[in-house]
């Protein structure tokens, strides 16, 4: 089994979607299991509704998973195992500042005589799991062998002062009891996967588990909002895409879609490097997919469904790379035009002539057609008639544009 937990604390961004995409390709791969966690221990910097965006954002990327969960739901659960621990010795009461990181040590050989009184006196303290023995070892598949020392994990919190569970603990659990036994997550998780090892060990947890952890992907912050990047007009399978090469630069090629991808991606090549997130390789991968997508359906993200509409938007992608700026385009093309300014007469002239014009399906008998009527010539011709078509004073050239509108030649031309 694998999982993709978020907190709904924030918006998803960019380096949570690859670790949702690379835990949700590599059990396509193991044909495993793949569920969602939504951690929200935090309740003080939860966001309300944050937890049904981050399903819609997973659904739009089309990461099926088998089933969905709040950590809240496994409150009682957690506090029983934190008991579990606290009654095998494993766990003491402390009641030092829950937000210290270690314990001073006066608290760990408390015994129940005076846990009970404790209780009684209302006096607020935390349950600490004690530190371990022994070093604690394992294997990453990107990093190679991580050894922390006892000191270095100490005998931190699991449960706070309002018995609530950390971060740390409930994780621990929770992917024990789901039977999570491959995880991918980023670098900066190293010291709580170390912590979360040491849990389910204490609470007897013997099954294997894969560990891999990503370098830094630098940028990786909520000004690259998965949010901020749909409203820009990025494609789905273009940043699944990009964020898979980015971890695997050796790909076998550039342009590709995640079921392609399941059939070749290695998590072993990824190499342990930091690497950045650069927007204008996105947007290059982008304009790509752009240009793969099929016509008729490129048509409908502008409110058509005509291939001819697609066949038009693509005309732009030598200067447009999302679907926003090929929207502006088009939009200026389909919008009532300004007729003022320097070009105003002629286009009203050009204007007039058309309403009344006969469907000329060539555009050279078009623009011959219109020329010859309005006896304009040279500019006055030339731009007042592309800003009459569209809207713009630049861009492709009107005769590969004009086959693709000549239905809408009288809605255009007004």
């Amino acid at each position: 089994m694998l999982r993709f937990a978020q907190s709904p604390t924030h918006d998803m961004n960019i380096g949570d979607l690859r670790i949702a995409i690379l835990n949700y390709l590599v059990s396509q791969q193991r044909h495993e299991g793949f569920t969602i966690r939504i951690d929200d221990t935090d309740k003080e910097a939860m966001i309300e509704g944050k937890d049904t965006e981050i399903m819609q954002i997973l659904e739009k990327f089309a990461l099926v998973h088998d089933s969905v969960f709040h950590q809240s739901e496994h409150l009682h659960m957690h506090q029983t195992l934190a008991i579990k621990l606290l009654e095998e010795g494993k766990a003491f009461v402390c009641t030092c500042n829950e937000k210290q990181e270690h314990c001073s040590g006066r608290c760990e050989n408390v015994d129940r005589s005076e846990y009970a009184k404790l209780k009684e006196s209302g006096e607020p303290f935390v349950l600490r799991i004690k530190k371990p023995t022994e070093a604690i070892v394992y294997h990453d598949i990107i990093k190679g062998e991580i050894s922390t020392t006892p000191d270095e994990v100490g005998a931190f919190v699991i449960l706070r002062q309002d018995a609530s569970p950390t971060h740390d603990f409930a994780s621990a659990c929770d992917d024990m009891l789901s039977g999570v036994t491959y995880l991918i997550q980023k670098d900066k998780n190293l010291s709580s996967t170390t912590k979360q090892k040491h849990i389910k060990t204490a609470l007897g947890y013997e099954d294997e588990t894969t560990y891999a952890h990503l370098p830094t992907l630098i940028n990786d912050d909520d000004t690259f909002s998965i949010k901020w990047l749909f409203e820009e007009g990025f494609l789905p399978d273009a940043i699944i895409n990009y964020l898979l090469l980015l971890s695997n630069p050796d790909a076998p090629q550039e342009i590709f879609t995640l079921p392609e991808a399941i059939a070749w991606f290695k998590v072993e090549n990824i190499s342990n490097v930091a690497v950045t997130f650069d927007i204008e390789k996105l947007r290059f991968i982008n304009r790509e997919h752009l240009k793969n997508m099929d016509d008729k359906v490129l048509s409908t993200l502008f409110g058509f469904a005509d291939a001819d509409i697609g066949k038009l938007a693509k005309l732009y992608l030598e200067d447009a790379s999302t679907v926003k700026e090929l929207r502006l385009a088009i939009e200026s093309i389909f919008s009532p035009k300004n007729f003022e300014g320097k070009w105003a007469n002629q286009m009203r002239t050009m204007e007039t002539l058309i309403q009344d014009a006969p469907m000329f399906h060539d555009y050279n008998d078009f623009e011959a057609y219109v020329l010859n009527e309005s006896g304009l010539q040279g500019k006055d011709f030339f731009k007042a008639l592309r800003l009459l078509l569209t809207g713009a004073d630049h861009g492709p050239e009107l005769s590969t544009i004009y086959p693709l509108i000549k239905p809408y030649i009288m809605e255009i031309a007004s």
